[in-house]
């Protein structure tokens, strides 16, 4: 006749096993869930961090060209296509006119408009000044071309820790489905085991 209370200990036991196995699946499903929730948001976070900075990094490479025709490294054609786009530009034609209009002011002022002096001005003022306005013009483009390393920079530095933040919550993920995997096989072997060794200490009792 069996015994009433190994087969109860072990219908309790073997309940015990399955349920714990189940749980350690539903554990290690939510542990690979939030891994995963982690790494969208950290996508997420990179991909916004190089939408906002993209249009300083896209700024940064006009400016760098501009920088190279000026200094003529990328060839004469260049180098005198950029000062002329300069010399013609609305800006400079600003300066250039409100600069010969206080010349020819002045000297009208002092009554020597006609005299050589004040056509030598005027013949060296343009060119001074284009000169100097290629020289800030360098010096703004310098400005443009920092601010896009140092965009591009930020970017690859968002990249890199996005990277490594991504690749441990993938290592937690997989860490966390192989211990369900592990958890869950442990308990079901743990259940099959046990009418084994209940059978034995039934014998054991003599029944």
């Amino acid at each position: 006749m069996p015994d009433p209370v190994t087969g109860i200990g072990a219908a309790v036991s073997i309940g015990g096993a399955v349920l714990k196995g189940k749980s350690a699946s539903k554990a290690g499903r939510l542990q690979y869930d939030a891994a995963m929730a982690g790494v969208d948001e950290t996508r997420a976070a990179r991909d916004e961090m190089r939408s906002l900075l993209q249009p300083y990094t896209e700024a940064g490479g006009p400016a760098l060209q501009a920088q190279m025709a000026a200094l003529g490294l990328a060839g004469p054609e260049a180098q005198q296509a950029y000062v002329t786009q300069q010399e013609q530009s609305p800006f400079f034609q600003s300066l250039a006119q409100q600069g010969e209009s206080a010349i020819l002011q002045n000297a009208s002022a002092t009554g020597g408009l006609r005299g050589g002096n004040v056509q030598g001005a005027l013949a060296q003022f343009r060119p001074q000044l284009l000169n100097q306005f290629l020289e800030q013009q360098y010096g703004r483009l310098g400005g443009m071309t920092a601010l896009g390393q140092q965009s591009a920079a930020g970017v690859g530095t968002s990249g890199m820790q996005s990277a490594g933040s991504i690749a441990n919550l993938l290592a937690q993920g997989g860490a966390a489905q192989a211990g369900a995997k592990l958890g869950s096989a442990n308990a079901w072997q743990q259940s099959l085991s046990l009418p084994a060794q209940f059978a034995g200490m039934a014998i054991g009792r003599g029944y």
